[in-house]
């Protein structure tokens, strides 16, 4: 709770926290929009595959003229500037970066980012969560041999929860269930970046006016971005997941500690200690008054009479009997918060959350029936969403993780909704992603699994 403190103390002695961005887009430029406003940092270097489009965004979120015309690295850090350019290779290696925040939203590449970063003993604050989900807790552990923190990234839902789940354990509570909401009905995982603006509400011509990518957008519609942040979550925190993908109960905030209890007791998970994620619709399409689609919650359990008392004392929302109560945020601001997760790692030495173990994992799941030759196009894309699955049912499966679905060759048929494997594609077994995912694989996997 003193990280502004701590932060003000290294301005105040000339000795900010140096940082390398790798990545501009629309996550990046809400971090950027911050930059100027925080004391104690330095953001010294950006890299980008368009500079050009790097600079219009630094405009776009009022970073004054000038500020980033460095030449060169050395002279950004010399002058307290910041040197824009396409090598993000320069800016890991470089001896005087302290933090990378690596935010491509680029899987393959973002991993890549951050082994380099590690090898060069700077701290990464990961926004791609899409290469958390399918190998974050082997990067934390490279990271950790490395003598340097991998983070998820505070304002990103994946981390918010976490720390809603910190919190909750750290009070003595039990967690029964943590999540985010979304806005789902079963029918939007076929959604595509055509189908898109209409379920969001969108005409075609306002997205295009607003900027907006269909793609990415269509990630979270169709499920793809629930299930990659789940994943993250479940790693992280060791919450177990759903044995067939997210259920998506509608609930409004209210109804959140009925619909998070166990089955038994008339809720929705198979078992206490779960993730899952709360539609902002009903059934039928209507809208849930005060929702949590944009929020985060988690579910605890009173133990003891005394704290269901405490709960009645102090007028906690409860369900109906008394026993589960819901902490929630109703909003996250995504990229304007990451300065935290970059204070924490830097002054700390703490992740604000990091994978401790494998037991979760997204599968690339066919939107509709795929023939041999037919190429992946990754998540949001109109070939495959991403399924949520405990971490030994993909093994078992051989499950084709999302964030390696890109620009993949099918090689046999696939029907609508099957989850697809090794054997269904034709791998690029070259790049560090592909390696990195199956040493995790091999080093992670359930004991039952090594066993058999």
């Amino acid at each position: 709770m003193n990280l502004y403190a701590k932060l003000q103390q290294r301005q105040a002695e000339g000795r900010p926290i140096r940082i390398g961005l790798i990545g501009a887009g629309k996550f990046g430029s809400m971090y950027l929009a911050q930059v100027p406003r925080t004391p104690g940092v330095h953001l010294a270097g950006i890299a980008d595959l368009s500079p050009a489009g790097a600079r219009a965004n630094l405009a776009r979120v009022g970073w004054e003229a000038g500020r980033a015309e460095a030449d060169s690295l050395d002279a950004a850090l010399k002058a307290g500037t910041t040197h824009l350019g396409e090598d993000w290779q320069a800016l890991v290696r470089h001896p005087a970066i302290d933090v990378i925040v690596e935010c491509t939203g680029h899987p393959i590449a973002a991993v890549d980012h951050c082994l380099e970063a590690f090898a060069h003993g700077k701290h990464v604050v990961n926004v791609t969560v899409e290469a958390d989900a399918f190998c974050g807790p082997l990067l934390a552990r490279k990271a950790a041999e490395a003598g340097v923190v991998y983070s998820l990234a505070f304002g990103d839902q994946p981390a918010l929860i976490c720390d809603l789940v910190d919190w909750a354990r750290t009070c003595g509570f039990p967690v029964v269930a943590a999540g985010r909401g979304h806005k789902w009905l079963p029918h939007f995982s076929e959604s595509t970046p055509e189908t898109v603006w209409g379920y969001y509400g969108l005409t075609p011509e306002q997205a295009r006016r607003g900027g907006l990518n269909p793609k990415m957008f269509n990630s979270f519609l169709d499920g793809s971005k629930p299930s990659i942040e789940s994943t993250a979550v479940s790693n992280a925190t060791g919450l177990a997941v759903p044995s067939d993908g997210l259920l998506y109960p509608p609930a409004s905030v209210e109804d959140i500690p009925f619909v998070t209890r166990p089955r038994s007791e008339g809720g929705v998970l198979e078992r206490k200690g779960m993730v899952e994620v709360i539609s902002s619709l009903e059934a039928d399409g209507r809208q849930i008054p005060y929702d949590i689609r944009m929020g985060v919650w988690v579910t605890v359990e009173a133990e003891t009479e005394y704290i269901k008392n405490c709960f009645e004392e102090y007028n906690a929302h409860t369900d109906p009997s008394g026993r589960y109560f819901t902490l929630y945020k109703r909003w996250h601001l995504i990229g304007l918060e990451v300065g935290v997760s970059v204070a924490s790692v830097a002054l700390r030495g703490e992740p604000t959350g990091v994978a401790t173990g494998w037991n979760a994992d997204v599968v690339a799941t066919a939107k509709r029936d795929l023939q041999p030759g037919e190429v992946l196009d990754g998540e949001g894309g109109y070939t495959v969403w991403g399924k949520l699955l405990p971490a030994e049912t993909s093994a078992r499966m051989g499950g084709l993780p999302l964030g390696l679905a890109h620009d993949v060759k099918v090689v046999r048929p696939v029907r609508k909704g099957q989850s697809l494997g090794w054997s269904d594609v034709a791998m690029d077994t070259g790049t560090r992603a592909f390696q990195l995912r199956r040493q995790m694989e091999d080093l992670f996997a359930p004991a039952r699994l090594k066993a058999a």
